[in-house]
């Protein structure tokens, strides 16, 4: 006997699960994957942020990322926003601060939905919204011995 299945309506948004943290310690795709992992989700898309040893034709040896006061809130109150413009489960960022080298991951975003049409969207707007909005800022430092701020208002 075949017992037909109904569609799962999709959580309402204070059901999404959501994870945000800004921290001067080393970050953890394994956490924001955990963090993301539900029964009900089918796909996860994650976007990891990477110091990298170039910008805008300059060698970099190394940057430093200072946060706002705010930074965390801001961060936490994206996530959220995020999740509710998506039909997701959960939503999860991390975003590192403090001393980096070339490699080290600066920034881990992923999105976790039923299909991964939905987690792509969310890990996206995740990203883009997280560096436009959250006042967390980067100090380069090139092989010439100059320094330049980035995202700074």
């Amino acid at each position: 006997m075949v017992v037909p299945v109904q569609p799962q309506e999709s959580r309402p948004s204070q059901q999404r699960r959501t994870h945000s943290a800004v921290s001067d310690q080393p970050l953890s795709v394994d956490r924001v994957l955990t963090a993301v992992r539900d029964d009900a989700v089918g796909g996860v898309t994650v976007f990891i942020g990477l110091v990298r040893d170039h910008d805008e034709g300059k060698s970099v040896r190394s940057l430093d990322y200072s946060a706002h006061p705010t930074a965390e809130a801001e961060l936490s109150r994206v996530v959220s926003e995020v999740a509710g413009r998506h039909d997701v489960v959960a939503v999860a960022a991390e975003h590192r601060v403090g001393a980096l080298s070339i490699g080290d991951l600066a920034v881990v975003v992923a999105a976790g939905a039923a299909h991964r049409g939905d987690a792509f969207a969310a890990a996206r707007d995740l990203i883009d919204t997280l560096k436009s909005e959250v006042p967390i800022w980067k100090e380069q430092h090139y092989t010439d011995g100059t320094v330049d701020w980035v995202g700074c208002p």
